[in-house]
Protein backbone atom coordinates (compact mmCIF):
# COMPACT_ATOMS: atom_id res chain seq x y z
CA UNK A 1 0.00 0.00 0.00
CA UNK A 2 1.25 3.72 -1.03
CA UNK A 3 2.06 5.96 1.79
CA UNK A 4 -0.57 8.15 -0.02
CA UNK A 5 -3.47 5.14 0.56
CA UNK A 6 -2.38 4.79 4.23
CA UNK A 7 -2.48 8.30 4.69
CA UNK A 8 -6.27 7.95 3.23
CA UNK A 9 -7.37 5.21 4.98
CA UNK A 10 -6.11 7.18 8.04
CA UNK A 11 -8.93 10.47 6.98
CA UNK A 12 -11.32 8.14 6.82
CA UNK A 13 -11.08 6.90 10.23
CA UNK A 14 -10.52 10.44 11.40
CA UNK A 15 -13.85 11.75 9.59
CA UNK A 16 -15.88 8.73 10.84
CA UNK A 17 -15.44 9.94 14.43
CA UNK A 18 -15.62 13.39 14.01
CA UNK A 19 -18.45 13.63 12.40
CA UNK A 20 -20.36 12.52 15.20
CA UNK A 21 -18.64 14.40 17.89
CA UNK A 22 -20.46 17.79 16.83
CA UNK A 23 -23.13 17.79 19.45
CA UNK A 24 -23.69 15.52 22.89
CA UNK A 25 -25.54 12.12 22.26
CA UNK A 26 -26.23 8.95 23.81
CA UNK A 27 -23.78 7.02 21.43
CA UNK A 28 -20.16 7.27 23.13
CA UNK A 29 -17.28 5.89 22.37
CA UNK A 30 -14.08 4.05 22.79
CA UNK A 31 -10.73 4.14 22.02
CA UNK A 32 -8.39 1.18 22.00
CA UNK A 33 -4.84 0.18 21.26
CA UNK A 34 -3.68 -3.57 21.59
CA UNK A 35 -0.58 -4.53 21.41
CA UNK A 36 1.42 -7.83 21.49
CA UNK A 37 4.95 -7.96 21.29
CA UNK A 38 6.90 -11.28 21.10
CA UNK A 39 9.94 -11.47 23.46
CA UNK A 40 10.64 -15.19 23.53
CA UNK A 41 9.83 -18.09 21.27
CA UNK A 42 7.06 -19.10 23.74
CA UNK A 43 6.95 -15.34 25.47
CA UNK A 44 5.42 -12.62 25.05
CA UNK A 45 3.96 -9.22 26.64
CA UNK A 46 0.56 -7.47 25.86
CA UNK A 47 -0.01 -3.82 26.12
CA UNK A 48 -3.34 -2.00 26.06
CA UNK A 49 -4.67 1.15 26.49
CA UNK A 50 -8.12 2.94 25.89
CA UNK A 51 -10.01 5.76 26.86
CA UNK A 52 -13.56 5.97 26.86
CA UNK A 53 -16.48 8.69 26.37
CA UNK A 54 -19.64 8.97 27.47
CA UNK A 55 -20.58 11.03 24.36
CA UNK A 56 -18.43 10.43 21.48
CA UNK A 57 -15.86 12.38 22.52
CA UNK A 58 -15.33 14.83 25.77
CA UNK A 59 -16.88 13.47 28.28
CA UNK A 60 -14.97 11.39 29.77
CA UNK A 61 -16.30 7.72 31.63
CA UNK A 62 -13.13 5.71 31.83
CA UNK A 63 -9.37 5.79 30.55
CA UNK A 64 -6.98 2.72 31.61
CA UNK A 65 -4.34 1.26 30.80
CA UNK A 66 -3.73 -3.06 31.30
CA UNK A 67 -0.18 -5.49 30.92
CA UNK A 68 0.09 -9.00 30.50
CA UNK A 69 2.70 -11.54 30.56
CA UNK A 70 1.78 -14.37 28.12
CA UNK A 71 2.82 -18.04 27.72
CA UNK A 72 2.38 -19.61 24.68
CA UNK A 73 1.43 -23.89 25.13
CA UNK A 74 2.73 -26.40 23.58
CA UNK A 75 -0.74 -27.09 22.14
CA UNK A 76 -1.26 -25.06 19.08
CA UNK A 77 -2.72 -21.60 19.04
CA UNK A 78 -3.63 -21.57 22.76
CA UNK A 79 -1.80 -19.14 25.78
CA UNK A 80 -1.95 -18.65 29.09
CA UNK A 81 -1.87 -15.41 30.82
CA UNK A 82 -1.37 -12.84 33.71
CA UNK A 83 -1.83 -9.33 33.82
CA UNK A 84 -2.68 -6.48 35.99
CA UNK A 85 -4.90 -3.28 35.10
CA UNK A 86 -4.98 0.33 36.36
CA UNK A 87 -8.19 1.88 35.75
CA UNK A 88 -9.70 5.53 36.40
CA UNK A 89 -13.45 5.79 35.90
CA UNK A 90 -15.90 8.80 36.24
CA UNK A 91 -19.43 7.93 36.94
CA UNK A 92 -22.17 10.09 37.20
CA UNK A 93 -24.82 11.08 39.95
CA UNK A 94 -28.43 10.93 40.40
CA UNK A 95 -27.96 14.78 40.96
CA UNK A 96 -25.66 15.12 37.49
CA UNK A 97 -22.46 15.39 39.23
CA UNK A 98 -19.14 13.47 38.70
CA UNK A 99 -17.74 11.02 40.97
CA UNK A 100 -13.71 9.74 40.44
CA UNK A 101 -12.88 6.17 41.48
CA UNK A 102 -9.86 4.71 40.82
CA UNK A 103 -9.58 0.64 40.39
CA UNK A 104 -6.26 -1.95 40.15
CA UNK A 105 -6.91 -5.57 38.63
CA UNK A 106 -4.94 -8.41 38.62
CA UNK A 107 -6.22 -10.78 35.92
CA UNK A 108 -5.94 -14.46 34.47
CA UNK A 109 -6.64 -16.00 31.04
CA UNK A 110 -6.70 -18.84 28.75
CA UNK A 111 -7.01 -18.16 25.00
CA UNK A 112 -7.56 -20.35 22.18
CA UNK A 113 -7.96 -19.72 18.39
CA UNK A 114 -9.44 -21.65 15.60
CA UNK A 115 -8.89 -20.91 11.66
CA UNK A 116 -11.81 -22.53 9.42
CA UNK A 117 -11.20 -20.73 5.90
CA UNK A 118 -11.36 -16.82 5.85
CA UNK A 119 -12.55 -16.87 9.25
CA UNK A 120 -10.57 -16.42 12.68
CA UNK A 121 -11.70 -17.79 15.83
CA UNK A 122 -10.82 -16.03 19.12
CA UNK A 123 -12.13 -18.05 22.68
CA UNK A 124 -11.21 -15.92 25.75
CA UNK A 125 -11.64 -16.91 29.36
CA UNK A 126 -10.49 -14.17 31.40
CA UNK A 127 -10.92 -14.12 35.69
CA UNK A 128 -10.47 -10.71 37.27
CA UNK A 129 -9.58 -10.15 40.91
CA UNK A 130 -10.92 -5.78 41.20
CA UNK A 131 -9.59 -3.59 44.21
CA UNK A 132 -12.43 -1.28 44.73
CA UNK A 133 -12.49 1.56 47.05
CA UNK A 134 -15.82 0.16 47.60
CA UNK A 135 -13.76 -3.44 48.28
CA UNK A 136 -12.67 -6.68 46.73
CA UNK A 137 -14.70 -7.86 43.76
CA UNK A 138 -13.83 -11.37 42.00
CA UNK A 139 -15.54 -11.74 37.88
CA UNK A 140 -15.67 -13.84 35.18
CA UNK A 141 -15.25 -12.89 32.09
CA UNK A 142 -15.83 -15.33 28.32
CA UNK A 143 -14.53 -13.45 24.96
CA UNK A 144 -16.14 -15.20 21.44
CA UNK A 145 -14.40 -13.01 18.84
CA UNK A 146 -14.48 -13.67 15.05
CA UNK A 147 -12.87 -12.08 12.23
CA UNK A 148 -14.05 -12.95 8.22
CA UNK A 149 -11.83 -11.92 5.34
CA UNK A 150 -13.31 -10.70 2.92
CA UNK A 151 -11.22 -9.76 -0.11
CA UNK A 152 -8.16 -12.09 0.55
CA UNK A 153 -8.34 -15.73 1.53
CA UNK A 154 -6.15 -15.04 4.68
CA UNK A 155 -5.44 -12.13 7.33
CA UNK A 156 -2.53 -10.26 5.51
CA UNK A 157 -1.55 -7.15 4.17
CA UNK A 158 -4.44 -5.62 2.56
CA UNK A 159 -7.20 -7.70 3.53
CA UNK A 160 -10.72 -6.36 4.38
CA UNK A 161 -12.52 -8.18 7.00
CA UNK A 162 -15.89 -7.71 9.02
CA UNK A 163 -15.38 -8.73 12.88
CA UNK A 164 -17.94 -9.18 15.54
CA UNK A 165 -17.49 -10.64 19.11
CA UNK A 166 -19.77 -11.42 21.94
CA UNK A 167 -18.38 -10.88 26.06
CA UNK A 168 -20.15 -12.50 28.92
CA UNK A 169 -19.54 -10.70 32.24
CA UNK A 170 -20.22 -12.74 35.34
CA UNK A 171 -19.90 -11.54 39.33
CA UNK A 172 -18.58 -13.99 41.55
CA UNK A 173 -21.58 -12.48 44.08
CA UNK A 174 -25.40 -11.48 43.96
CA UNK A 175 -26.03 -9.86 41.14
CA UNK A 176 -24.37 -12.41 39.05
CA UNK A 177 -25.22 -11.12 35.59
CA UNK A 178 -22.72 -7.95 35.06
CA UNK A 179 -23.08 -7.20 31.46
CA UNK A 180 -22.89 -8.34 27.97
CA UNK A 181 -21.24 -6.72 25.44
CA UNK A 182 -22.42 -7.73 21.26
CA UNK A 183 -20.24 -5.76 18.93
CA UNK A 184 -20.04 -5.81 14.87
CA UNK A 185 -17.49 -3.57 12.49
CA UNK A 186 -15.19 -3.66 9.90
CA UNK A 187 -11.92 -3.86 9.65
CA UNK A 188 -8.10 -3.39 7.45
CA UNK A 189 -4.95 -4.73 7.91
CA UNK A 190 -2.68 -2.38 6.43
CA UNK A 191 0.60 -4.96 7.27
CA UNK A 192 0.57 -8.08 8.33
CA UNK A 193 1.84 -6.82 11.65
CA UNK A 194 -0.54 -3.86 11.87
CA UNK A 195 -4.71 -3.45 11.89
CA UNK A 196 -7.63 -0.65 12.09
CA UNK A 197 -11.09 -1.52 13.12
CA UNK A 198 -14.36 0.52 13.79
CA UNK A 199 -17.64 -0.61 14.68
CA UNK A 200 -20.73 -0.22 16.86
CA UNK A 201 -21.27 -2.23 20.39
CA UNK A 202 -24.11 -2.43 22.34
CA UNK A 203 -23.71 -2.66 26.01
CA UNK A 204 -26.06 -4.64 27.86
CA UNK A 205 -26.92 -4.23 31.52
CA UNK A 206 -29.52 -5.88 33.48
CA UNK A 207 -32.32 -3.03 33.55
CA UNK A 208 -30.59 -1.02 30.35
CA UNK A 209 -28.34 -0.40 27.51
CA UNK A 210 -25.76 1.61 25.83
CA UNK A 211 -24.09 1.60 22.13
CA UNK A 212 -20.40 2.80 21.74
CA UNK A 213 -18.63 3.53 18.59
CA UNK A 214 -15.52 1.73 18.72
CA UNK A 215 -11.98 2.71 17.16
CA UNK A 216 -9.53 0.17 17.47
CA UNK A 217 -5.87 -0.48 16.42
CA UNK A 218 -3.93 -3.83 16.88
CA UNK A 219 0.10 -4.36 16.76
CA UNK A 220 1.73 -7.12 16.61
CA UNK A 221 5.57 -6.76 16.82
CA UNK A 222 8.46 -9.56 17.07
CA UNK A 223 10.84 -7.80 19.69
CA UNK A 224 13.89 -10.46 19.46
CA UNK A 225 16.87 -9.97 17.47
CA UNK A 226 17.15 -11.64 14.22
Amino acid sequence: MSNLNKLCLAATFLLCSMSLQAQDSDLGNWFAYFGSYRVAPRWSIWVEGQHRNFNFVGDLEQAFARTALLYDLPKANSQIGLGYGYFHTAAYKETGEKTYTNENRIFQQFITRQRFGRAYLTHRYRLEERFLPSGFRARFRYFLGLNLCVNKPEMTKGTLYFSAYNELFINAKTPIFDRDRLYGGIGYAVTPTLRFETGLMYQLFETRRRPQWQVLCFQNLDLRKK
